[in-house]
């Protein structure tokens, strides 16, 4: 039977089952290999106090915040592109 993508769709390979993660948007489960995972950076502190800090030397630490989404909420939100026929089998490196 022909498939769309080369990985149909996940990134576990060969291990079998994977975890199952909640969507952060609409909370379906997704399989972990599946979903899609987004990590930022965010700042506890006001941007203005942080600067004036950062320049008296104060170490500003950053907490990280990941979520998981599936992949129809990433495309609503524009975190994954919807793709041509041709290119959804092969992946696609992202700039940093």
């Amino acid at each position: 039977m022909p498939y769309k993508r080369k990985s149909r769709g996940r990134s576990k390979g060969s291990k079998g089952r994977s975890n199952y993660v909640q969507c952060s948007i609409c909370g379906e489960l997704v399989p972990r290999d599946k979903a899609k995972k987004v990590t930022r950076r965010f700042s506890i502190v006001d941007p203005v106090l942080a600067r004036e800090l950062q320049q008296k030397g104060a170490y500003m630490a950053s907490p990280v915040e990941t979520r998981y989404y599936c992949v129809s909420c990433a495309v609503h939100r524009g975190i994954v592109k919807v793709r041509s026929k041709n290119e959804r089998k092969f992946r696609v490196r992202r700039r940093r």
